[in-house]
């Protein structure tokens, strides 16, 4: 692993515990807040469907399977889940960016990240050189900024093109 690997590591490893990413539900009324119109919708579409259901004389017996599907299928909104960062997501594009998207190209990383990195004595000066002119062009760097520092790096940690 080299010292890039370990700074970037060490960080997503810390956001996941400050930000509580631990890929469980939580309950939460956060889609009522966000969505207000559509919930109000949902349940006149439910109320809707029960009153004809009611009214059928073929639907008013399994009207407790709409009551059941509506309450199970309505439970989900009212679960958050906060998906991991991982490393290993960092520059993957498979079924996982659907879950969590591609947060390594849209969340900046902290500056003590890049402090950390232009401070260790293991990184090469190269990548450090790298990162200045990084910062110097965007001013703020994604996780994928960082993670592209090593692209070059050989596992021994000397630069391929060196």
């Amino acid at each position: 692993m080299t010292e890039i690997q370990r700074l970037l590591t060490e960080t997503i490893d810390e956001l996941n515990r400050q930000e509580k990413r631990d890929n469980r539900p939580r309950f939460s009324i956060s889609f009522i807040r966000k969505h207000p119109g559509l919930f109000i919708g949902m349940y006149l579409g439910w109320i809707a469907t029960l009153a004809v259901m009611m009214q059928s004389e073929t639907l008013s017996g399994s009207v407790w399977l709409l009551v059941v599907l509506f309450v199970l299928l309505n439970g989900f909104v009212f679960f958050d889940v906060n998906p991991r960062y991982r490393y290993e997501d960092i520059d993957v594009l498979d079924f996982r960016v659907c879950y969590n998207g591609e947060w390594y190209n849209t969340r900046d990383v902290p500056a003590s990240l890049v402090q950390a990195i232009m401070d260790s004595p293991r990184v090469d000066a190269a990548q450090k050189e790298m990162l200045t002119k990084m910062l110097s062009r965007k001013k703020t760097l994604s996780f994928y900024d960082i993670f592209s520092l090593d692209k070059n790096v050989t596992p021994s940690g000397i630069p391929a093109n060196a």
